[in-house]
């Protein structure tokens, strides 16, 4: 197919300004959709005031060596306050003219720029598609007024689109509690691999752990429905003649005051045995950190999806993780996988000697970024695009 025949795709997402898993899943998506289609990309790049994001300390720095396909146009990107970046924004549909406009959803704080970008592109006779990473933000759901902002702003925004994406069964429940989906064509897409982060030409994995212990791995930002709480008492819980064969590795950022994890750290009895890296640490960090792990443990209390969930799949490693939301569907059919109830600290316990037994086996992830491409594909011929 030729580019004057290829599907013009615009996707509208997170830049890295505001560096987080939605701005690796937009930039993955847009560099695996411009192999087959003629793809823009409009990203947001201040998504608030400085100032009231929980990693306002690193906002802007350089952590990502991940780069935009060079055939892609990308404006980078709209502020939260609009002037001049919208404009722009805007310019960029008008003399694009994608077809089909893809809106990465996950945060309240995009919903007016959402709305707008939505509504301009349906004027240019452009189909719209959002694709759900969260219903709602956990931390803006205990907001009364973010909260209310979005159950007013959000159904304006679904309305204007002709096909939605979700990566489970368990979003889809929720979002038919939220939202009037009416008969438009919802796909169910699995979110891609995270398989960026290999470790390049001379690099080692990075690891305080001895060679003789499993080392578990908790990666991400520490928020309370993360359950991090949870695995530093099930680790504190291992009898005191079988700890010498066991490490814990936890690398992530604090999130919403949330500080009763660095407590508990300082607390545990085997705080000797605990590495704790409190940061956003960078892409390559991210490939030495998992290359030094044995085993992952995700200790969620909630969640519809997981990039490090997909990181750890990538790796092949063997995971803990609680049945959760879209988490079950994630790791359907991958071998390495130890489901346990969430909370359940008892059980945790016991989940952590059982993959400690699996230490150096590696398992095969079954998702990948084609099948997301041919799925996506399949939506925008069920959409009609003109």
């Amino acid at each position: 197919m030729t580019e004057n025949t290829q599907l013009r795709v615009c996707v509208v997402g997170a830049g890295t300004r505001f560096l987080s898993g939605i701005s690796y899943y937009t930039l993955r998506l847009v560099n695996a959709l411009a192999r087959s289609c003629k793809v823009s990309a409009i990203l947001m790049r201040q998504l608030l005031p400085t100032h009231f994001y929980p990693g306002r300390k690193r906002v802007g720095a350089n952590l990502t060596r991940l780069e935009y396909d060079p055939a892609v146009r990308v404006f980078d990107g709209v502020d939260w306050y609009w002037l001049p970046s919208m404009l722009r924004a805007l310019l960029l549909l008008i003399q694009e003219r994608p077809q089909v406009v893809v809106f990465q959803w996950w945060s309240g704080t995009v919903l007016h720029s959402y709305l707008l970008l939505a509504l301009v592109t349906r004027l240019l006779g452009a189909r719209v598609v959002i694709e759900f990473h969260e219903v709602l933000d956990t931390g803006e759901a205990k907001l009364r007024l973010a909260q209310a902002y979005v159950r007013l702003i959000a159904p304006l925004v679904v309305r204007l689109a002709h096909g939605l994406v979700i990566h489970s069964e368990y979003d889809h429940k929720l979002l038919q509690g939220y939202y009037d989906l009416e008969r438009r064509p919802v796909a169910l897409i699995p979110h891609g691999p995270y398989d960026h982060y290999q470790l390049a030409d001379g690099e080692q994995g990075q690891r305080t752990a001895p060679a003789s212990c499993c080392n578990l791995l908790f990666f991400g930002v520490i928020r309370p429905y993360k359950g991090l709480e949870d695995l530093i008492r099930a680790f504190d819980a291992l009898p005191e003649d079988e700890i010498a064969g066991y490490w814990l590795t936890i690398v992530g950022e604090t999130w919403e005051q949330w500080t009763m994890p660095t407590n508990l750290i300082h607390q545990s009895r085997y705080s000797d045995r605990i590495t704790f890296v409190n940061r956003y640490v960078s892409d390559a960090e991210v490939g030495q950190f998992f290359a030094g792990a044995d085993a992952v443990v995700m200790p969620y209390h909630r969640a519809s999806t997981s990039g490090p969930l997909h990181i750890a799949m990538s790796w092949g490693l063997p995971i803990v993780v609680t049945r959760v939301g879209g988490l079950i569907e994630a790791v359907a059919g991958y071998e390495g996988a130890i489901l346990v109830p969430p909370g359940d600290v008892a059980m945790l316990q016991s989940a952590l000697s059982q993959v400690a037994r699996l230490r150096g086996k590696r398992y095969t992830d079954s998702h990948s970024w084609e099948h997301s491409v041919t799925s996506y594909h399949q939506l925008f011929e069920a959409i009609h695009p003109s």
